[in-house]
C-alpha cells in the first residue's frame, strides 16, 4: 500500500498521449508528480490518499500551456483597439510604456494575468516583457508556472538603454530566480527588425553559454520581409539562421507571414512557432500557414499574446480559434482536428518551452500540473467525446480546480494564493493612472 498525497477521481481523464481520453480512470499524485494514472479499481486496491476528490462530471487533464504573452500588459487591456500593428505600438503601447513601465506596474500586471490565466486553467506562460525580477516575484507569489523572457532591444526604455543594459539586467534577474523550481528562463529579443546584428550575435553567445532558448516575434506583417530584404538584403529567417539564432531552442512567435522556403528552414533545424491567432486577427496581421506547418511536422504551440493586442488570455478559446481557421484557411475540415488543438495548447507548448519532460501531458513522474474541467451543465450534454467537447464546447469558465505541482492554486472556481480583492484595487489603481494620461491635454 502507498501512501499518497491526492487522489482524483474525475469521470473523464485526457492525458494529451494517444490513448485519448480515458474512463473510470484515477489520477495518484503525491509529493507534487504525479505517481500513476489507473482504473478506479486498480487505485481502490493499491493507494491510499491523504486527500481523494472525486469529480463526478469533470474532465481531468493537463494545464494549459500559454507559450507567448506579455503578461504586465494586462494593465494595458483595451487600452489602443482596432488599430494595425505599427500605430498601435508606436502611437499607442510605446508610449504609455514611456510614462508608466517601472518595476510596481511589472508586478502588477503580471499578477493580474497569472490571477486571469490560472483561473482559466493556464498553469504555464512563456512571458516576455520588461523587468523580470518584478515578474518573477508575481508568479512566486501566484504559484503558477512560468519562462521569463528576458527582452532585449536596441533602443532605450525606461528597463535599459541600450542592448548590453537589457542583457545584464535580465541575465542579473535570471541568476537571482534560477534556482526557484517554477520558474525557467529564454533571451527574448523583440524582432529582427528592432534588434542588429552585433546585438544578435551576443544573444547567441549567452544562449550557447547558459543553455537557455531564445524567442522572438517573426514575420508578424506583411512588410517584415520586404523590408529586412532592403536594410540587410535577405529575409528575416535566413538572416537569424545566418547568426546562428536557429535550432530545437529557437521560438518563433506569429509566424503570419511565413514561405515554404521558411517552412523547409523551421523543419530542417527542428524549430518552434508559437500561433497567436486572436491577436493576428485582431491587429489584420494574417493567418499563420498552420496546416502546413503541422504537415510537415513543426512543432505548432499557441499563445494569447499580450491583453493588449487580444483582450483575453484565454487559451481554450486560442486553441478552438486556431483549429477553425486551419479549417477555413485550408478548406480541409480535418486539418487541425480536436484531439491536435488541444495538444497545441498542452504539450506542444511544453516541447516548445524545453519542459516536456515534466508538463504537457498527464504521466507517471511528470509534475502535478492539473486541471479540472466541469463538463456537467446542460449546455454539455450529450457528451459522446470529451476531447472535441474541451474544444469546441467548453471554455475556461468550466475550469474549476488548478493544481500546479501538486498545489491546488484554484479550488472550487475560486483563487487560494492571490487576494483578488486587493488586485483588483490595485488594478484600478492604474486604470486610473493611465485614463489621466490619456486625457490630459497636450503640452
Amino acid at each position: 500500500m502507498q501512501t499518497v498525497d491526492l487522489r482524483l477521481d474525475p469521470r473523464w481523464v485526457v492525458p494529451v498521449v494517444p490513448r485519448g481520453a480515458l474512463a473510470a480512470h484515477s489520477v495518484i499524485i503525491d509529493a507534487g508528480r504525479i505517481v500513476a494514472v489507473v482504473p478506479v479499481a486498480e487505485a481502490d486496491r493499491d493507494y491510499d490518499a491523504t486527500e481523494h476528490l472525486r469529480l463526478a462530471t469533470h474532465a481531468l487533464m493537463p494545464g494549459l500551456v500559454n507559450a507567448h504573452t506579455h503578461a504586465a500588459m494586462s494593465l494595458l487591456r483595451g487600452s489602443a483597439d482596432d488599430v494595425a500593428l505599427a500605430p498601435w505600438l508606436q502611437d499607442h503601447i510605446w508610449p504609455l510604456e514611456k510614462a508608466f513601465l517601472s518595476p510596481e506596474f511589472v508586478h502588477d500586471g503580471t499578477l493580474l494575468a497569472a490571477a486571469e490565466m490560472l483561473a482559466g486553467g493556464v498553469t504555464c506562460c512563456n512571458d516576455q516583457y520588461f523587468f523580470p525580477d518584478a515578474a518573477a516575484r508575481a508568479y512566486q507569489a501566484s504559484g503558477m508556472r512560468a519562462m521569463l523572457g528576458l527582452a532585449v532591444l536596441d533602443f532605450p526604455t525606461a528597463y535599459a538603454v541600450n542592448a548590453d543594459g537589457y542583457l545584464q539586467s535580465g541575465l542579473a534577474a535570471r541568476d537571482k530566480w534560477k534556482h526557484e523550481p517554477l520558474l525557467s528562463f529564454s533571451l527574448a529579443p523583440h524582432a529582427p527588425y528592432t534588434v542588429g546584428d552585433a546585438s544578435w550575435k551576443k544573444i547567441v553567445v549567452y544562449a550557447r553559454q547558459l543553455d537557455l532558448p531564445i524567442q522572438t516575434h517573426l514575420l508578424e506583417t506583411r512588410d517584415e520581409r520586404s523590408r529586412s530584404e532592403s536594410e540587410f538584403g535577405i529575409d528575416p529567417l535566413r538572416r537569424l539562421h545566418s547568426l546562428g539564432v536557429t535550432g530545437p531552442g529557437f521560438i518563433a512567435v506569429h509566424g503570419t507571414h511565413l514561405e515554404a522556403t521558411d517552412i523547409e528552414l523551421l523543419v530542417a533545424h527542428a524549430c518552434h512557432i508559437v500561433h497567436c491567432p486572436t491577436s493576428n486577427l485582431k491587429l489584420a496581421s494574417g493567418i499563420a500557414p498552420v496546416t502546413e506547418l503541422v504537415r510537415r511536422g513543426v512543432n505548432v504551440a499557441v499563445g494569447t499574446d499580450g491583453a493588449a493586442s487580444n483582450n483575453r488570455l484565454d487559451v481554450f478559446g486560442e486553441a478552438r480559434l486556431a483549429a477553425l481557421l486551419a479549417k477555413g484557411a485550408s478548406g480541409d475540415a480535418g486539418a487541425i482536428p480536436a484531439a491536435t488543438a488541444l495538444q497545441m495548447a498542452t504539450l506542444n507548448g511544453a516541447r516548445a518551452l524545453g519542459l516536456e519532460r515534466d508538463i504537457g501531458s498527464l504521466e507517471p513522474d511528470k509534475q502535478a500540473d492539473v486541471i479540472a474541467v466541469d463538463l456537467g451543465a446542460l449546455a454539455h450534454a450529450p457528451c459522446y467525446d470529451p476531447v472535441s467537447h474541451l474544444v469546441h464546447v467548453t471554455g475556461r469558465d468550466q475550469v474549476t480546480d488548478v493544481w500546479v505541482a501538486g498545489r491546488r492554486i484554484v479550488a472550487e472556481r475560486r483563487l487560494t494564493s492571490i487576494d483578488t480583492d486587493e488586485l483588483a484595487s490595485r488594478a484600478r489603481f492604474w486604470q486610473d493612472r493611465l485614463q489621466s494620461q490619456q486625457t490630459s491635454p497636450a503640452k
